[in-house]
């Protein structure tokens, strides 16, 4: 449930329902807005017993949530959560590109890629040092070396690092060299892993599982939360339906949905969800169009040499092309690309 304060509340009238709502059994979480301050409560109602919230001075009222996330929904937060990764702000009217390459796969290559999407506009670079492969023979990532190579390139061309964790065992090792730390879709419903990436107060980017509704989804970001890190930004990547033209079908409905349904930021990742190159770009601006935070696009000097999912990678000159038609359509509904 949400207990709504009153504007007039004051510290100790916070406090005093926090206070119950810990004597109930309820873990508590707090939201003070621009107007009004909100207090999810997750707990079994019965525990409330005799509790009249409703009568506890300057509370304005309880509204018992129908849906099973409390802390993503809008009726926990009504303004848009703004998710800060040093200097840059993601949600809001900025618009962020993370690009790079699928996997970091040499020094050269990333060095070369960060350097081409650093000069195209792009503010944070992606690469995988881990990489999940559906074959046990695909290249599987650089691992430790790899994160260091992304540690170099940020030193380099002052791009923010977002790069994949798989697992507990190596979640401190990643959380160590990215700014944020992506949950892969394979990964969206592992809650060993969110639960573990939920104690550090870093950003979390969460991939929408393959086969997810959107409720599974916001379940597994409301997982983060509960466990304190609200630092979560969600991301279409696209799901799995009859359709074979595509890798993968774009959902960029889920772009207005979640906007309605909860304040977190939301980012599309076109390539792995067409898996052809030469889709990304159009998809790329109509999800702008749609709403997104920010877009993760694939990148790589030479898409036919890549090791990993080269066929879904845009060439320099295709990013730089991409990022100046997406640049007008943002452009067009009041919003900048950084």
């Amino acid at each position: 449930m949400i207990v709504v304060m009153s504007q007039r509340a004051k510290k100790e009238d916070i406090s005093a329902v926090l206070d119950r709502l810990n004597k109930a059994g309820f873990a508590s979480h707090l939201s003070e807005g621009v107007e009004r301050t909100i207090i999810g409560a997750i707990g079994d109602k019965t525990r409330m017993g005799d509790f009249a919230l409703e009568a506890m001075p300057e509370v304005d009222q309880v509204v018992p949530i129908l849906k099973p996330y409390t802390l993503v929904s809008r009726a926990f937060k009504v303004e848009d959560t703004i998710i800060k990764v040093g200097d840059l702000e993601i949600g809001g009217d900025q618009i962020h590109i993370m690009a790079g390459p699928c996997a970091v796969e040499s020094r050269e290559q990333l060095f070369e890629a960060a350097e081409v999407v650093k000069r195209a506009g792009a503010t944070i670079l992606r690469g995988g040092a881990y990489k999940p492969r559906t074959s046990p023979y695909a290249f599987q990532g650089l691992e430790e070396k790899g994160l260091q190579y992304l540690a170099e390139a940020r030193e380099r061309t002052g791009l923010k690092i977002v790069t994949e964790v798989m697992d507990a065992s190596t979640l401190p090792m990643v959380a160590e060299y990215a700014d944020i730390l992506q949950i892969g879709t394979r990964n969206m419903q592992n809650y060993f892993l969110l639960r573990a990436v939920a104690k550090l107060n870093k950003p979390v980017l969460l991939k929408r599982g393959v086969s997810a509704t959107i409720q599974e989804w916001l379940m597994s970001a409301e997982y983060i939360m509960a466990g304190g890190n609200y630092n979560v930004i969600l991301c279409e990547r696209g799901i799995r339906t009859y359709e074979n033209s595509t890798r993968n079908t774009l959902d960029l409905s889920a772009v207005p949905v979640i906007n309605h349904l909860s304040h977190l930021p939301i980012i599309v990742d076109p390539s792995h969800a067409l898996g052809k190159w030469r889709y990304v770009s159009s998809m790329a601006k109509a999800a702008v169009a749609a709403g997104a935070d920010g877009l993760l696009i694939e990148v790589h000097p030479n898409p036919s040499e890549a090791l990993c999912d080269g066929q879904q990678s845009l060439t320099p000159d295709n990013f730089r092309l991409l990022m100046e038609e997406t640049k007008m359509v943002a452009q067009a509904i009041g919003k900048v690309i950084f």
